[in-house]
């Protein structure tokens, strides 16, 4: 197989010498905001946008000389992009943060002063685009979320820019940290990736969540398991085999050492990941320390522990595979057209 010579420049420019990507997300805006706000113990609206490019840029300038690449969004995050270490590419967001509770379906929004070309001008190297997804939910609202994410994927094509898609896995009448969703996730993330592996909807890598919540993995300390860990490892299989195209794990906002031990049971699982985007799991307990004491206790912080947590992370992706391997290829050079 060959791979278009853009697409191609741009996955290895977020990828490190093995073909793993090992990315830094701080794309979040509104979850941002809130969580400077309860640190603050103030309203989201009275935190002002530079304390959020702020915050940014200092996570970019330090914890990015450990990371393949950095996932940023256009909005609050590209004094960060500029911040970046040498040997870091560039993911941007294209979505628009949240969705419109009003509305049912979780229906994404794109940026509206944005396109793919202008987000590729700004230096991205990829475009990621964030969709919350239920093989479950009616069919119109999945339609439409389906003909949504053909169009980006056709202008990502059209301006030869890798497409990744973080899918994040949900059930309208379930809440999403409980019992009940636990056992159904397995099945939501594995029917999600087959919809989303189709050709016509050209996605290039996926950024998706573990298939297990590990919070109900036996011996993760709740009174209720929804799955032994054997079978949780069938689980992280299963969902490997239904990805067609590479794909790498988010943290979905779990602690540093939670995001570890995920990372550990898809190792034992045998699971083709190539890679992480993660962001709260490395960064989020400096939110605090920068709302009460300032931007040179955050960067003492991060020189510290952020780059403990970040390295912790990288040693988790030792076993991860080559994004180019998915294709049969030994290297990524292998692939051009």
């Amino acid at each position: 197989m060959k791979i278009a010579k853009g697409k191609l420049a741009g996955l290895q420019a977020v990828s490190n010498e093995r073909g793993v990507i090992a990315a830094l997300a701080i794309d979040q805006r509104n979850a941002l905001r809130t969580l400077l706000a309860k640190a603050k113990q103030t309203a989201p609206e009275a935190i002002p946008d530079a304390m959020l490019e702020q915050f940014k840029e200092a996570v970019s300038r330090v914890l990015t000389p450990h990371a393949s690449a950095i996932l940023l969004d256009p909005e609050y995050g590209l004094p960060a992009a500029r911040k970046r270490a040498r040997n870091a590419g560039l993911l941007l967001a294209y979505e628009r943060t949240g969705y419109d509770k009003a509305v049912p379906g979780r229906l994404p929004r794109l940026l509206e002063h944005w396109s793919v070309r202008r987000l590729a001008d700004e230096g991205a190297d990829c475009i990621k685009v964030l969709l919350y997804y239920s093989p479950f939910s009616a069919a119109p609202i999945n339609e439409a979320k389906h003909a949504w994410v053909e169009r980006i994927g056709a202008e990502c094509a059209g301006a030869d820019v890798p497409f990744f898609l973080e899918l994040v896995v949900y059930h309208d009448a379930m809440e999403e940290k409980s019992l009940e969703f636990a056992r159904l996730k397995p099945e939501t993330v594995i029917g999600s990736l087959e919809e989303f592996s189709k050709p016509r909807y050209g996605v290039d890598v996926f950024k998706v969540g573990v298939p297990v919540n590990m919070a109900f993995v036996a011996g993760a300390g709740q009174s209720a398991t929804a799955y032994t860990r054997e079978e949780a490892k069938r689980h992280f299989e299963s969902a490997s085999a239904a990805a067609g195209k590479p794909f790498i794990y988010l943290s979905e906002g779990v602690s540093n050492e939670t995001f570890n031990e995920a990372l550990e049971l898809a190792a034992e699982a045998g699971a083709r990941f190539s890679g992480v985007l993660c962001g709260r799991a490395t960064w989020k307990n400096g939110v605090e320390i920068f709302a009460q004491q300032g931007i040179s206790a955050l960067e003492d912080w991060l020189q510290e522990q952020g780059v403990k947590n970040i390295q912790r992370m990288n040693e988790r992706l030792r076993a991860a595979s080559p994004w180019f391997g998915f294709y049969g290829a030994s290297t990524a050079a292998a692939l051009s057209s």
